[in-house]
């Protein structure tokens, strides 16, 4: 797991995905977004805008990251 430190309240996903190298573009974002293939907390995340703050787990094609 790798751990993805934020210096605000939160982050958008779209904008974490980016933050942790998974995707290069908001655009690219978008798309894994949409397919249904980014959880959050365990549960799959259509919500580009959703928030995650400290304590939350993102998982992409297995990988893991934590918002720190």
């Amino acid at each position: 797991m790798k751990n993805i430190i934020i210096d605000s309240e939160y982050i958008k996903l779209d904008q974490f995905l980016k933050l942790a190298d998974i995707v290069m573009s908001g655009g690219e974002a978008k798309l894994v977004i949409m397919s249904e293939e980014v959880q959050v907390n365990g549960e799959i995340c259509t919500q580009r805008g959703k928030k995650l703050r400290t304590g939350d787990l993102v998982e992409y094609k297995g990988q893991k990251f934590a918002v720190k």
